[in-house]
C-alpha cells in the first residue's frame, strides 16, 4: 500500500488534572467555610445588638448624615463595645442619643490636692525626724556616764502621739521623795541632760505624771494621787527648764495619777511610779491645741499643798 493510501488516525487525550486526587474541591470548600463563618458570625452580632442599635444601623444607612449630626451608636461616640447596651449583653436598651445622658464630671482641687499631699510629705520626715533624735536621745544615755547608770530607768519609744520618754522609778532608786514632788539629785540631772537633748526639734512637748494605785489615808477628798502627780509633772517641766529647753516648748503638763498604769498586773509596782514626756507630732499637737486652746502651759494640780498637813499620813511606796 502507498503511502498516500494510509489512513490518518487522530488520537484525544482526555485529561483530567489530578482525578479525585486532586485539590480543586479544597478551594471550593474553603470558600464555604469562610461563607458559614461569615454567616454564623452575623448571626451572632445580630443575635447580641440591642433592638434600639439595630434600628439605628438601619437608620445610618438610610441617612448617614442625620445620625451623625445628631449623635447615637453609629457616631462612635460611646465608650462602651456595645453601644447603648454597656457591658451586660442581656440588656435590651436601646440607642442612647447624644447628650440625652449628661456625663459624671469629676472635678480636681490642685491646692487641696497639693496640701495633702505636702502634709504626707512633712509627716513622713518628721517620723524620720523622730527617730533621729530617738537614737540621739539613746546615743546620749549610753555615752553620758551620768546617764548610763540609770539606763534601766529610761524608756524611749515611737507612740502615736510622738516620741515617749518615761523616766520611771526602781523599787531602790525612786525619782522623787516619798509623797513629795521634790526631786532627787540624780533625777534632776536626768531630767537636765535630756532637756539640753529636746532643743534639737522644734516639736512641742507634753508632759504627765504617773503614781502606782496607793492611796492617801483620806483618799481623793483631800490631797491625792491626782495632786501629786500633777505637782511631780509640774517639778520635772521646771527641771527641764533649768537644764536649757525652751520653755515655751512645753504645751501641757498633766497629772494622771494612777488612771494610766505601766504595769496592770501589779497596780503597787514602783515602775508605775513615772513622768512621761512626749514630743508631740503635729497632728496631735494640732489636737491639743484644738482642744486646749492656743497656750504655753496647761497646769493642772495644787502646787504647793502640803499633803501631810491635808491628808494625814501618806501610804508607802508613793
Amino acid at each position: 500500500m502507498s503511502d498516500d493510501l494510509r489512513p490518518i488516525v487522530v488520537k484525544r487525550i482526555k485529561k483530567v488534572a489530578g482525578g479525585h486526587h486532586g485539590g480543586a474541591w479544597k478551594i471550593a470548600y474553603a470558600d464555604f467555610v469562610t461563607a458559614m463563618m461569615a454567616f454564623f458570625l452575623l448571626m451572632w452580632l445580630l443575635g447580641s445588638t440591642a433592638s434600639g442599635d439595630l434600628k439605628g444601623i438601619a437608620d445610618y444607612f438610610q441617612n448617614p448624615l442625620k445620625i451623625a449630626s445628631q449623635g447615637g451608636s453609629g457616631t462612635g461616640d460611646s465608650s462602651s463595645v456595645l453601644k447603648g447596651g454597656g457591658k451586660d449583653l442581656t440588656r435590651t436598651a436601646g440607642q442612647v442619643k447624644g447628650g440625652d445622658i449628661d456625663a459624671k464630671s469629676r472635678t480636681v482641687n490642685l491646692k487641696e490636692t497639693n496640701a495633702e499631699q505636702a502634709r504626707r510629705e512633712f509627716e513622713e520626715l518628721e517620723k524620720v525626724m523622730l527617730g533621729e533624735l530617738k537614737q540621739s536621745i539613746e546615743k546620749l544615755i549610753e555615752s553620758n556616764p551620768a546617764l548610763r547608770q540609770f539606763k534601766n530607768q529610761l524608756l524611749v519609744d515611737v507612740t502615736s502621739e510622738g516620741l515617749r520618754i518615761q523616766i520611771v522609778d526602781e523599787q531602790n532608786r525612786p525619782m522623787f521623795d516619798t509623797s513629795s514632788a521634790e526631786l532627787k539629785p540624780y533625777t534632776r540631772v536626768i531630767l537636765r541632760e535630756i532637756g539640753k537633748a529636746l532643743n534639737a526639734v522644734p516639736n512641742k512637748l507634753s508632759l504627765s505624771g504617773h503614781t502606782d494605785a496607793a492611796q492617801f489615808g483620806g483618799g481623793d477628798k483631800g490631797f491625792s494621787n491626782w495632786e501629786l502627780s500633777a505637782n511631780r509633772a509640774n517639778a520635772s517641766r521646771r527641771e527641764l527648764i533649768t537644764g536649757g529647753m525652751d520653755e515655751h516648748k512645753v504645751l501641757r503638763v498633766v497629772g494622771l495619777a494612777s488612771t494610766v498604769l505601766f504595769d496592770r498586773n501589779d497596780p503597787l509596782s514602783s515602775i508605775n511610779r513615772r513622768i512621761s514626756i512626749v514630743v508631740l507630732n503635729r497632728k496631735s499637737e494640732e489636737a491639743l491645741l484644738q482642744e486646749d486652746g492656743k497656750v504655753d502651759a496647761v497646769e493642772v494640780g495644787a502646787q504647793g499643798l502640803d499633803p501631810t498637813a491635808v491628808a494625814g499620813p501618806a501610804a508607802p511606796g508613793k
